[in-house]
């Protein structure tokens, strides 16, 4: 240590004030983040909820063999990568869109009308949000089936939510939908951070609104960008559960169940803790993982990144 360097807990001791604030936060993590992980334990035990810890019986890595061996879980991991890359990549599109077209409106209060109502299906909850949608799309009286047969583009009602090959962009337009103005708020401050002065001089070179957008908007908000995506592509096989868990029937059920309903179903119905233990560990390892492999890359690019 060099002389005069002050040591780690000399600085923890200068910044004291900052140390006590910050404990609430670091307990919570450690009470709510941490702590549970003792639970995977379950993955590795045939785990019974009426014995003690030290009387369960030690399965090794059974759970994790039969889960890459079991046919329905494998097509969950499969509707769940493919869920949420659909969601990912409209989500990403539409919000940067949306932003760069809210940032070109001069009226102020016309923008704030359009940012305010675009953000408002946010708050409502995905029950909500799943009846809307099961209404708009039935067969009987369904506004979608209304208007696609009054431009006579369809002779006959739809059943939408019964024909597999439509529920991936349901959800896909359902997501962006609730989330596209609120995922706008983001961005929108990234591009208010922009130096005016760049957009001046662009205008005094003769470019016009697009090409300010191409060379001067986006290029500014590039690093926002891939911090969101880093983190969206942690969250890869979290496609979600609500709305597939309300919208799935049996016609579709090969097509709508994630590994949120997989775990619901062995854990709880089936009584299979451990089982559905492992499948939860396996979705959170992987996400982890896919983060550090996200930021790696970010940083071997000599892009922004996340760690």
């Amino acid at each position: 240590m060099k002389t005069g360097e002050k040591t780690f807990f000399q600085k923890m001791a200068i910044q004291k004030q900052l140390v006590f604030m910050s404990l609430p936060l670091v307990l919570y993590v450690i009470l709510f983040s941490y702590v549970p992980l003792w639970g995977w334990t379950m993955a590795f035990q045939n785990f019974r909820p009426a014995r003690t810890f030290f009387n369960q019986e030690w399965s090794g890595f059974r759970w994790f063999a039969f889960l890459f061996q079991d046919q329905v879980f494998l097509r969950t991991v499969r509707n769940s990568i493919a869920m949420s890359l659909i969601n990912t990549s409209l989500g990403f599109i539409t919000a940067i869109s949306f932003a760069l077209l809210l940032n070109e409106l001069r009226n102020i209060v016309f923008k704030r009308f359009i940012q305010t109502v675009s953000y408002l299906p946010h708050f409502l909850s995905w029950v909500i949000v799943t009846g809307l949608v099961s209404n708009m799309l039935s067969v009987d009286n369904g506004a979608i089936n209304e208007l696609l047969m009054a431009l006579r583009i369809i002779k006959e009602p739809i059943l939408w939510l019964g024909v597999p090959k439509y529920f991936w962009g349901i959800i896909g337009a359902s997501y962006v939908w609730k989330e596209v103005g609120w995922n706008t708020i983001i961005y929108l401050a990234a591009i208010v951070g922009i130096d005016p002065t760049l957009y001046e001089a662009a205008e005094i070179d003769g470019s016009n609104r697009y090409q300010k957008m191409w060379h001067i908007t986006l290029p500014g908000i590039k690093s926002t960008i891939i911090i969101l995506l880093i983190m969206s592509i942690g969250r890869i096989l979290d496609a979600g559960f609500e709305m597939q868990y309300l919208l799935r029937n049996g016609l579709i059920q090969d097509v709508s169940d994630t590994i949120d309903i997989f775990v619901l179903q062995f854990g709880f119905r089936n009584n299979n803790f451990s089982l559905a233990t492992a499948a939860g560990m396996f979705k959170n390892v992987v996400n982890v993982t896919l983060i550090f492999i996200a930021n790696w890359i970010a940083r071997r690019a000599g892009e922004e990144r996340l760690i």
